[in-house]
């Protein structure tokens, strides 16, 4: 038998949350776009204007650097969509997806300014006109990355946004490339100015070693995007989740544990073994523990839990017996066994609904008898008591004279056992032909309850011999320090 519990939703971040968290994402990806709209432009003209391959190689990097922001504004906007019927998953995927071709277009640009810059040293020069305005751009320019950079790094830091992170990165190294170009452009002044021909290659040379530390960075962020495309995990965090899981008391084991990310959100899918003994309500808060668990490794992930019945080295012989009942969807009471000459016997009770036909009723308990002599071949015989498990609801009626004799009856029979200390609360019904009472009985605190429940049985019994009309009598044991339900 499996089960499988979904116990996301009840952790999720409260609605107006979310849409803070997106709107806070989409607003620092438009003002990252209009950033790099700005600076695409000035340092396209500065370019031009001074014909330096590392200014024209920075504004190319910035013309890159506006289609991955506008990529990036469109990825977030798109990936908090809520899941639909053709994304069950959610949209987070676009994020991861988009954070992959911004490190493409990187790359594409780093590529270009090596060959560009190869060509200068080795084939053709070009002579470079010196001015204030490049120096200017670029100095404005490392101000405005700065700024967005930290902006994007700590939204990103917030939301897990990874297509933020990756913006975030991409103008930190923007930083390096505009100060290296402005070095370039220091080295080629002073060597104009001072007659140093060799310097003359210092603004090509300083656009490729530029372009070779983006290249290298820009390869891990790729590798970063594509692991989160095919669902890769880090193996440290699988193992701290299945660690952390194990820890839930009742759990035998993790059997299987799959976690994968689409955007800043995770999703896991656990399979755990728990003991077949635990009854579903008790499986249902071992769920939300593990769910917990999940959580404080993974916070906001969505968690899918199947739980899966096992049979432990703990278990006695009763455990097994009631494992087949549970198994059959039945409940057992007065579950005895009894050994005689090495051979185990079995006597139970079984419930099954009033309406059912003796014939299917004998059916469903003789196959139950033979399931548990299979399950527990210790067993060599079972006896099944047939009850039936009440459908309907009663509407007793009270009969004043008679039911203060069968009251005064029952205290009688209470009076003659040393265990009972009063019975209370007694209740005297009918329902058709049928009389019922139940009554709240106090004994002792540290009375076994195998003692306990030999006095009540003792108490059925005597208050039975003096009312033998009575169909029914339900008896609630309490402690003396407790007699007040």
């Amino acid at each position: 038998m499996t089960s499988a519990v979904s116990s996301s939703r009840a952790t999720e971040p409260p609605a107006p949350a979310l849409s803070a968290v997106s709107a806070e994402k989409r607003r620092v990806a438009l003002y990252s776009m209009a950033a790099a709209t700005v600076m695409t432009l000035l340092k396209l003209a500065a370019g031009l204007l001074s014909g330096s391959l590392g200014v024209l190689s920075d504004s190319a990097h910035s013309g890159l650097d506006l289609v991955g922001a506008a990529l990036t504004f469109f990825s977030v906007r798109v990936s908090d969509k809520p899941a639909d019927e053709d994304h069950t998953y959610g949209h987070g995927k676009i994020e991861n997806l988009s954070a992959f071709g911004e490190a493409g277009l990187m790359a594409v640009s780093c590529v270009w300014i090596i060959w560009e810059a190869t060509q200068r040293i080795f084939f053709r020069s070009v002579e470079l006109h010196h001015s204030l305005w490049p120096v200017l751009v670029l100095a404005a320019s490392i101000g405005v990355d700065f700024w967005r950079s930290r902006k994007l790094r700590a939204v990103a830091l917030r939301s897990g946004s990874p297509v933020l992170a990756t913006d975030a990165f991409h103008f930190a190294s923007d930083i390096w490339a505009s100060l290296a170009v402005l070095a370039g452009l220091g080295a080629t002044w002073v060597g104009a100015h001072f007659g140093i021909r060799s310097l003359h290659f210092a603004d090509p040379c300083a656009a490729m070693v530029v372009s070779l530390m983006i290249l290298r960075m820009t390869v891990r962020v790729g590798h970063e995007a594509v692991d989160a495309l095919v669902d890769e995990i880090p193996a440290e965090t699988r193992r701290k989740l299945v660690r952390e899981v194990q820890r839930v008391d009742g759990v035998l084991a993790v059997e299987r544990a799959r976690v994968r990310r689409a955007g800043a959100g995770y999703f896991a899918d656990l399979t755990l073994a728990l003991p077949r003994r635990f009854t579903f309500e008790h499986s249902g808060e071992l769920v939300r523990a593990a769910t917990a668990a999940v959580h404080r490794i993974l916070p906001g992930a969505d968690v899918v839990i199947h739980t899966i019945p096992r049979e432990t080295r703990a278990e006695s012989i009763f455990d097994r017996v009631r494992a087949v009942a549970a198994r059959n969807n039945v409940s057992v009471h007065e579950l005895s066994i009894q050994s005689h000459h090495g051979r185990l016997q079995v006597e139970l009770h079984v419930e099954l609904e009033e309406s059912q036909p003796l014939r299917e009723a004998h059916a469903f308990v003789t196959n139950l008898e033979a399931e548990i002599r299979h399950g527990v071949p210790e067993i060599d015989s079972v006896l099944t008591h047939i009850e039936s498990e009440p459908a309907t609801i009663e509407q007793p009626e009270e009969e004043a004279v008679e039911d203060r004799r069968i009251e005064q009856a029952l205290r009688s029979a209470a009076a003659g056992l040393p265990e009972i200390v009063d019975v209370h609360a007694v209740t005297v019904g009918r329902t058709r032909d049928h009389i019922h009472v139940t009554c709240h009985c106090t004994l002792p605190d540290e009375l076994p309850m195998s003692r306990v429940h030999e006095a009540i049985t003792a108490l059925e019994d005597r208050f039975k011999l003096e009312c033998p009309e009575v169909f029914r009598v339900t008896v609630h044991p309490e402690p003396v320090t407790d007699n007040t339900r």
